[in-house]
């Protein structure tokens, strides 16, 4: 079993993450990983010293099974409203 492969899912070990569930997105190198996490919302870069890999693999591909292993909600679609924009300033 490869610790280091995308999809491994891992907990942070330090910084203001710790105790947080994290998957790896990509490998970097044999030490650096980006990782995406349920409290920071960007791909974050990580050294695997600051990871405990757990057993557990998802698939970094499919969006919906990321969505529910990190618990995010998605965005309503924003609609706009064309007749409430403002007017333009005359000079």
């Amino acid at each position: 079993m490869a610790l280091l492969e995308e999809g491994r899912v891992a907990v942070k070990k330090l910084g203001r993450d710790a105790g947080e569930k994290a998957v790896v997105i990509k490998v970097i190198d044999k030490n650096f990983v980006m990782v995406k996490s349920h409290s920071r919302p960007k791909d974050r870069k990580c050294n695997v010293k600051h990871l405990e890999f757990l057993n557990q693999k998802i698939d970094v591909l499919n969006k919906s099974e990321m969505d529910s292993f990190l618990e995010v909600t998605p965005k309503p679609q924003r609609q706009e409203n064309k007749q409430q924009a403002k007017p333009k300033k005359q000079k």
